[in-house]
């Protein structure tokens, strides 16, 4: 008896380390499951999300299933096989504590121990090509998001396990990729970056599953065990004091995941760390912001490396929703979000959305879009990102201003760019990546290089080229030093929304400063954009502003000459090899107009810029021999000249009906642009609308809202206090 005892106390004591917790503890308790289950009948949405969960577990049962051993990229069978793996895991997990069935438990059992005789053997991965290889996975990061999951599963079963085999399991399935990850790439562990937050999180999921408190510290405070990395570091380094992550909203949407995972389990076995409350509750601000970042259709704005299809129905964004609504409480915003999610997670917070759900009956439900501005940093001080909104539902526009850092190492060469979107479609689209997430046939679903020589170049973005070469001479780590600065702003007016923005860094010796104004012109009901460009120098630049627009041509007010027989690119380097050139125009009008049609509504862009412009349409795909670019068109003013100010007006008009074939609106309603004063002090601008003139005044010098200015117009001597004015038919606009 005494030697049985010894041995069941060495298994325990190597086990358990530091501490022993009562499982299941890291996705929910006892008390928890328990929860979900008396909700299951009177809850519709909880119980579609427990059947469908269910049939998908069932499908499984009694299957021999293979633990391959790897061999492919992402999109190729072992990838995938691991993939689905570690999801059925961690379902079977949640179906044998709803049901109690032990068959649930048997198949998470049967795959972890083939795990657990398969990952020791296992070297870098044949296909990996970067500096964090992965074991299972081509990719260290995929190894990482098998330890989330199969953590949280380990801990679903751990009551059904024996003492020998969950040694067995934690020796051989959990402790060599730990070991890599802390260990053999250690440096990749101790990064402040989205790969880093899923290994802390899944590492640190393990340590509370397996009871293993050195896990659980290294995944807090990085290796060395000193804060300056791990879970908590991520907290404080990859967030601005408003929940803007710094990556962009599509790497937010990534990322919420395990921070929200791993939050919620830390919160289970150390609520002394009040982790939902670190930072004034700063992952349900990254939550917020995330949302607020999205257009109307739930797609994420697509700022650098993004990919336009994720939406935030996807899977990342119902955990982040529902361990939100568990810590925090339900937020009425989230439950648009939720109704379109049309799933939960079998978790209290889940239960909790699904009950205010049924509560609001049919009632229509959108998400609460507003205009926010929102510093980068973990500081604040690193620029930031604007959204300009006006209107709701589907009549609602959004203007997105980026002058923010780099964004680490999925960051593009872009300052100042803008994005628009109308009535729930792009209308002046940022590239985002060139990726075909896990489709093989295209380098195994990884980013492809277009993405380096196209995407992330300045030209594929809506803001200034100077002389054919991108920001920060297309260099990571020179941009990563600098980033944009707000001039002002101000988001409070009815009529008239405004921010200004500059950066001193881009070129060496060119300087940009940038105002966007959104407008909302009274007594027409009429939306639209003002772009005040600015360009200093102290010699002559090429500078080409390009509108890279969706939809289809529809009229000029130049003449211009098509290419119809030959194609050319329009440079050579910096994303220029990329595009076709299908038509130049000769010297430009002072005032020009171009129209498009997107989807319904009309476009037109109204400039009014030096003597020497050109406008060239382009089109992606040159250069691009797998085909791996969209051919999206692009509409490029170039001027030659040592100071230039671009001055556009961006204005929706107008319905298209392909049902009755009728056309209404189609001409722009702006028939003049004037420039009636340009130097140290003042920008001043008058737009000719609908036969009445609209006034723009923006102080270059002066941001300060309590400073007095004066201008002598039309014989009248206008008078305000702050950086700028914006007067329609004889009356300020606010």
């Amino acid at each position: 008896m005494k030697y049985t005892i010894t041995i069941l106390f060495i298994c325990f004591t190597q086990l358990h380390t530091l501490f022993a917790q009562v499982h299941p503890t890291a996705f929910a308790n006892k008390t928890e499951f328990q929860f979900v289950k008396q909700n299951l009948v009177s809850n519709e949405m909880l119980k579609k999300s427990f059947s469908d969960l269910k049939a998908k577990v069932d499908a499984q049962l009694g299957v021999d299933i293979d633990v391959p051993v790897p061999k492919d990229a992402a999109g190729g069978y072992t990838h995938d096989k691991h993939k689905t793996n570690y999801l059925l895991m961690f379902d079977a997990g949640q179906m044998y504590q709803l049901t109690g069935e032990k068959k649930y438990a048997e198949v998470v059992k049967k795959l972890f121990l083939k795990y657990a005789a398969l990952n020791p053997t296992l070297v870098n991965h044949p296909q990996a090509t970067s500096s964090s290889p992965g074991r299972l996975f081509w990719q260290a990061l995929n190894d990482a998001n098998w330890l989330v999951f199969a953590g949280l599963a380990f801990d679903c079963i751990h009551e059904y396990l024996t003492l020998s085999e969950r040694q067995k399991i934690a020796d051989g399935a959990f402790k060599p990729l730990v070991d890599y990850f802390t260990k053999d790439i250690k440096p990749w562990f101790n990064l402040i970056h989205n790969h880093a937050v899923w290994a802390c999180a899944g590492v640190g999921i393990v340590g509370i599953a397996t009871d293993n408190d050195d896990y659980l510290n290294m995944a807090l405070y990085g290796t060395e065990k000193d804060g300056k990395a791990g879970f908590i570091a991520h907290l404080d380094g990859l967030f601005s004091p408003d929940g803007y992550y710094n990556e962009g909203p599509y790497y937010t949407r990534y990322a919420v995941l395990p921070f929200f995972y791993f939050a919620n389990a830390i919160q289970q076995v150390k609520p002394s760390i009040k982790i939902f409350q670190h930072r004034d509750s700063i992952l349900k601000k990254a939550l917020d912001v995330c949302l607020n970042l999205t257009n109307t259709d739930g797609s994420f704005y697509s700022f650098n490396d993004a990919l336009k299809e994720k939406t935030y129905t996807s899977n990342e964004l119902v955990v982040a929703v529902d361990i939100a609504s568990k810590a925090y409480g339900v937020d009425p915003a989230y439950l648009p979000v939720a109704r379109a999610q049309n799933r939960i997670l079998l978790n209290k917070g889940g239960v909790e959305i699904s009950n205010n759900l049924k509560k609001t009956g049919n009632k229509n439900l959108s998400f609460p879009y507003k205009s926010a501005q929102y510093v980068d940093g973990a500081d604040g001080k690193s620029g930031g990102v604007t959204v300009l909104r006006n209107g709701n539902g589907n009549d609602l526009m959004s203007l997105i201003f980026k002058y923010s850092s780099h964004g680490l190492s999925h960051g593009h060469y872009d300052k100042l760019n803008i994005q628009l979107y109308d009535k729930g479609n792009e209308v002046l689209q940022d590239y985002g990546a060139v990726r075909y997430i896990n489709i093989e046939h295209k380098w195994g679903g990884r980013y492809l290089p277009e993405t380096n020589s196209y995407a992330q170049q300045t030209i594929a973005h809506n803001t200034i080229t100077v002389d054919e070469t991108s920001h920060y001479k297309g260099i990571e780590k020179i941009s990563e030093q600098y980033h944009g600065n707000n001039f002002y702003g101000d988001l409070s007016g009815k009529n008239v929304q405004v921010v200004s923005s500059y950066d001193d860094h881009a070129y060496s010796n060119v300087k940009l400063y940038r105002t966007l104004f959104m407008i909302q012109l009274p007594d027409a009901n009429q939306k639209l954009v003002l772009d005040i460009f600015k360009t200093k120098s102290d010699s002559v630049h090429q500078y080409d502003l390009p509108f890279n627009y969706l939809g289809t041509m529809m009229k000029t007010n130049f003449k211009y000459t098509s290419f119809l027989t030959e194609q050319k690119t329009l440079g050579k380097k910096n994303g220029y090899q990329h595009l076709w050139q299908e038509a130049v125009s000769d010297k430009l009008p002072l005032f020009t107009q171009f129209t498009y049609l997107n989807h319904r509504t009309f476009y037109t862009i109204s400039s009014l810029s030096s003597d020497s412009a050109t406008a060239h349409f382009t089109r992606v795909g040159a250069s691009d021999p797998s085909f791996n670019l969209r051919h999206d068109p692009s509409y490029i003013l170039r001027t030659n000249s040592q100071n230039q100010t671009f001055i556009n007006v961006i204005e929706p008009h107008g319905n298209f009906d392909a049902v009755t074939e009728i056309s209404s609106n189609t001409n722009s309603t702006v028939s003049a642009i004037n420039k009636l004063q340009d130097d140290e002090m003042y920008t001043i601008a008058e737009v000719v609308i609908n036969q009445q003139k609209l006034l723009a005044i923006q102080c270059n010098n002066d941001n300060s809202k309590s400073s007095v200015h004066e201008y002598l117009y039309e014989g009248e001597i206008l008078k305000w206090n702050g950086p700028y004015l914006i007067r329609y038919n004889h009356k300020n606009l606010k």
